[in-house]
């Protein structure tokens, strides 16, 4: 793997510029006045990921001691009290289990065998729930009706092999549940905690295997390759169905619903003709699904429930402009933690209460970055030499939005199986800050635009993949926005693969890159 390169194309004077004078004059471009300093839009947040507790009373949140994100829990009427005391490394994700105490999952050694700790909020202690030196724990079922006990997996046996148990949180006495026969990777549950469905892997197709009953013996649904999705996400409440994203006979994956008695696709729930449609929410009080999530320019849901159509408008009408998500919320449903963010700013996060559609503020979450002084992320669309529609992004600096000739950064994003997205991006902000446009693009193969776009990019790495990146260049120097002698190139991952294939196929479009994690002898078969 590569680490960091750094490539110059300019007269014979220039050859031995050193990485420095790149970025120095890779991020001054025509606007040196950077009246805000580089570190401000990398800083961590000093509030961040917020939850509330189960009976909607506290709220959890992260927020950094000691150079390092720990867990602080606010009350009603009492001050914020951190309640871990990390020092050596972050912790990778946390969530309440009852109202007295907290989970969180962290990596001592940096080797990903994660641990899973425990916080007693009433007396302060926490405790590794599994103390294995060499093993990894990760989370199959939160059991959201069981304060005290969860279902986790460990590769206690074998690294490779990761087996079912259930922890008692109280005692930290585990319990095997599921023995892994040795290639599932992945385990789901019905609405009772019971073990329902196990997916095998052979690192190209999968296996979806079923059973009626806990404890039953499991049975093969069916075998996807590489190319198709099918993806179980949760069981109807009657336990008898599921729920999964299917590509299956159709280009863009739909959210259907499955009878694994008689081992076909029951109905469609929902599907779109543009995108992939990724997810589906439900009402765990209530026993209904609600809405169903996508990604067009923008993200996007579509809400069948009544009463969660009713929500989402309410709180849409509170924030114009801006995305929201509920990214949390309490047993009885009625209390949720909110976030209202846009392209512009990480935004804010509110405690809403639903009965009496009251706000209250809990955090700005980079009140250092005025939104007023970022840059709007516009969608655009072009087309590929060979007729594809592309989409992409478009970025540019604070007041020079019907500007020409501006110097410009395309970015290339990794994976390649992914996609850029409508977004707060802090390094497309610095480098607009700094007076340069910044040109994104999903370029074939990029996920979320169906089977047909994605399988496209079939054995065309560094080809007709890069050929997208070349195009959307061209495209943006003939809307008159980029100055064809200022133009850089800059990726990480796959995009440090675009970098490096940019100035090697097109050496004469691009004024400087910078590859970032690349790969620079990926093999595109």
């Amino acid at each position: 793997m590569a680490g960091f390169h750094v490539l110059i194309k300019k007269e014979t004077a220039l050859k031995t510029k050193t990485l420095t004078v790149l970025l120095v004059s890779l991020l001054s471009g025509s606007a040196l006045a950077a009246d805000i300093p580089l570190r401000d839009f990398f800083r961590n947040p000093e509030q961040s990921n917020f939850t509330v507790s189960p009976d909607g009373k506290s709220v959890a949140f992260l927020s950094p001691w000691e150079s390092r994100r720990n867990i602080v829990v606010r009350r009603p009427g009492q001050p914020d009290k951190r309640v871990t005391a990390i020092k050596d490394r972050d912790l990778s994700g946390y969530f309440w289990k009852g109202n007295d105490r907290l989970v969180y999952v962290k990596d001592n050694a940096g080797d990903e065998n994660f641990h899973l700790y425990s916080v007693d909020l009433k007396s302060g202690k926490t405790r590794d729930l599994t103390p294995f030196p060499g093993v990894r724990a990760e989370i199959v079922d939160g059991l959201i009706d069981n304060d005290r006990q969860l279902l986790i997996s460990l590769n206690k046996r074998k690294p490779e092999i990761f087996d079912v148990y259930r922890i008692d949180l109280q005692t930290g006495q585990l319990t095997l549940e599921a023995e892994n026969p040795g290639k599932v990777a992945s385990w789901i549950t019905d609405h009772k905690g019971n073990i329902r469905i196990a997916i095998e892997t052979d690192g190209v197709n999968n296996t979806v295997l079923y059973r009626d009953q806990p404890g039953g013996k499991f049975r093969k649904l069916m075998t996807t390759n590489f190319r198709e999705n099918f993806t179980p996400l949760f069981f109807t409440f009657d336990n008898q169905r599921f729920y999964a994203a299917s590509s299956l006979g159709r280009d863009k994956a739909a959210i259907v619903e499955y009878d694994p008695k008689t081992g076909k696709e029951a109905k469609e729930i929902y599907a779109r003709q543009d995108v992939d449609v990724s997810s589906l929410d439900y009402s765990h009080k209530r026993k209904v699904i609600t809405c169903a999530g996508f990604e067009t320019d923008k993200p996007g849901r579509e809400c069948f429930d009544p009463q969660a159509r009713e929500l989402y408008a309410r709180l849409q009408a509170h924030f114009p402009g801006y995305q929201v998500d509920i990214t949390s919320g309490n047993r009885n449903e009625d209390r949720f933690v909110v976030a209202a963010w846009s392209d512009k700013t990480q935004g804010k996060r509110y405690l809403y209460d639903k009965k009496r559609d009251k706000l209250t503020l809990l955090a700005e979450i980079t009140p250092w970055l005025p939104e007023d002084k970022m840059a709007s992320m516009k969608p655009i669309q072009y087309r590929s030499r060979d007729g594809l529609t592309i989409n992409g992004y478009l970025t540019l600096p604070k007041g020079k939005e019907d500007a020409k000739d501006l110097p410009v950064i395309v970015n290339p994003h990794g994976g390649p199986w992914y996609r850029d997205s409508w977004r707060f991006n802090p390094e497309v902000q610095f480098f607009a800050s700094r007076g340069w446009a910044v040109l994104q693009m999903n370029f074939r193969g990029s996920t979320g635009y169906g089977r047909q776009f994605w399988e496209a990019s079939f054995k065309e790495w560094g080809g007709k993949m890069q050929d997208d990146v070349t195009d959307g260049v061209d495209w943006l120097v003939k809307q008159g926005v980029a100055d064809p002698k200022k133009v850089c190139i800059y990726g990480g991952s796959y995009g440090g693969y675009a970098t490096l294939s940019g100035i090697t196929k097109t050496p004469e479009l691009y004024r400087c890159a910078v590859d970032y994690v690349g790969c620079p002898i990926c093999s595109p078969s």
